[in-house]
């Protein structure tokens, strides 16, 4: 019977760094199993931007991370600092004060050393988010969202760091590969059974590590889980993320925890297929550009507030509005104003189809035949919220569009006020051409899971409260973090943080 002095879950980014920080505390011999073939290696994580959030003091201290920032360029760039108050204040304050404090305050105490490890013996290609976090203002580079991190070739270069770090000390990994139940005794873990080449196979290991990821690749679950119509959702990810390592850890009496009900959802292609995402364009089908328009469901109306904070810290949760519309999609609309700033690997023209006119009123035609059920109540909403601007422009002429900024331009003043207003960075539409591009919900990841250790990673026994030996989680798997929304690159962090907890803590029991 093989043994292995750790096993790990998952081969994504949570799982890896479990895996590699296992290694580098002292495991000899450590294996990561995944039921996915070796081409689907990577779990989410792949299908990422490489988004990693972290405290820091301003540009000077990310530079020495980054690999695309010149002197010229960092002459010309604004950031402002992002303090651990900063990143704390944003988990709970979109969480509405639900997350797990304790497990809030170790992702950010730690991120910066967990971005430091990625970058030093993970060797990430980390760069500044250009084209995600910032806009050229007045010839500046303008960061904004306290987000500023981004990985080269995002989470395929992501994964591929891992590969390459796995690889080089000896970590093997098995693919297509099942872990089909866990083997205890009154110690803790003791191994491990898989189902590998049709037959079932016992592995040794005092230590095992879930980073098998979410449920929210079955639809079975997603709808007895965060409802019905969640089974309309689209898989933006991998499809292998089927719940797998809940059903584990049930076995063992773990104790669940966090929000059930939610989950990481953005505005997705709506053409993208159903069931998963594609290795190639990956996080290309996210379609972000919303703050700089607005969103139309199939009755014509809007229905949420487009510019009620910076994208990163809505667009986790627009997935949901959007499916809560007729038909579980809606249209993103745009005027020859912002169609320039639409970033170029969302909305080029061979990544989705775009609906153009030269008219609000040929707009509408041409939505109605991809499912625009009200072509005068678009039209209407349109000139309404055009009329609202105006009104606010005269009352404050003296207030300017900037996108790196809640600038408070916004559809309200004193002679004229929207029951749903935009917050900020409120344009009319009234220059053509118009684009429209129809979105429906993109599912990520689901936020509940397991209570964890959060000095450990150690997974806490429902009956004791305590921690059961040797089991470990990391990723998508913890539950408690976050509740109905996120901030984005929160996630990628903590799988780091966890990742290396758990292996850390795995090399302690050996």
């Amino acid at each position: 019977m093989a043994s292995f002095d750790c096993i790990v879950v998952g081969s994504g980014h949570a799982g890896s760094s479990a895996a590699l920080s296992a290694v580098e505390a002292g495991c000899q011999k450590v294996l990561v199993i995944d039921k996915c073939p070796a081409h689907w290696i990577g779990g989410n994580g792949y299908f990422t931007a490489g988004a990693h959030r972290t405290v820091h003091n301003g540009l000077e201290d990310l530079l020495p991370i980054v690999t695309n920032v010149s002197a010229e360029l960092a002459s010309r760039i604004d950031m402002d600092p992002y303090t651990r108050d900063d990143f704390i204040s944003d988990i709970m304050r979109l969480s509405q004060g639900k997350s797990e404090k304790t497990l809030v305050e170790t992702v950010v105490d730690h991120s910066r050393s967990a971005i430091e490890w990625l970058a030093r013996s993970v060797k990430v290609p980390f760069t500044l988010s250009f084209n995600r976090q910032a806009y050229d203002v007045g010839g500046r580079q303008k960061f904004w969202g306290g987000m500023s991190l981004s990985v080269e070739e995002g989470g395929k270069g992501l994964i591929a760091a891992h590969q390459r770090a796995l690889k080089d000390r000896g970590v093997g990994i098995w693919f297509e590969t099942k872990a089909v139940a866990l083997n205890v005794n009154e110690g803790g873990i003791t191994g491990i059974t898989v189902e590998k080449d049709g037959q079932r196979v016992e592995l040794m290991t005092s230590n095992v590590v879930l980073a098998a990821g979410g449920f929210e690749a079955s639809s079975e679950l997603r709808a007895r889980y965060l409802g019905e119509g969640w089974r309309n959702a689209r898989v933006r990810g991998t499809p292998y993320n089927t719940g797998d390592g809940f059903s584990l850890a049930r076995m063992m009496g773990a104790k669940f925890a966090g929000d059930w009900q939610g989950c990481h959802s953005t505005a997705w292609d709506a053409n993208a297929a159903a069931d998963a995402g594609e290795r190639g364009l990956t996080n290309q089908f996210t379609k972000s550009g919303y703050p700089l328009g607005i969103m139309i469901n199939t009755n014509g109306n809007r229905f949420v507030d487009e510019g009620e904070d910076f994208r990163n810290y809505t667009y986790a949760k627009f997935g949901r509005a959007i499916l809560e519309q007729p038909g579980g999609v809606a249209f993103q609309i745009w005027d020859a104003k912002m169609i320039p700033h639409l970033r170029k690997e969302e909305y080029d023209d061979n990544v989705v189809e775009k609906i153009l006119a030269d008219t609000v009123e040929e707009l509408a035609d041409k939505i109605a035949k991809k499912g625009l059920n009200d072509s005068e109540a678009f039209i209407q909403t349109i000139y309404t919220f055009n009329d609202a601007i105006r009104q606010h422009r005269a009352e404050f002429p003296e207030t300017t569009w900037d996108p790196a900024v809640k600038d408070n331009l916004t559809t309200q003043s004193s002679s004229m006020q929207l029951t749903l207003p935009k917050s900020n960075w409120a344009l009319s539409l009234d220059e053509a051409p118009f684009l429209a591009v129809k979105v429906a919900c993109g599912i990520t990841f689901t936020f509940g899971g397991l209570a964890i250790d959060p000095q450990t990673a150690g997974v806490i026994s429902e009956e004791t409260g305590k921690a059961i030996a040797g089991l470990y989680c990391t990723g998508e798997m913890v539950g408690g973090l976050f509740y109905g929304n996120y901030p984005g690159g929160s996630g990628l962090t903590a799988g780091a943080v966890f990742g290396r907890k758990a292996g850390q803590s795995a090399a302690n029991r050996i």
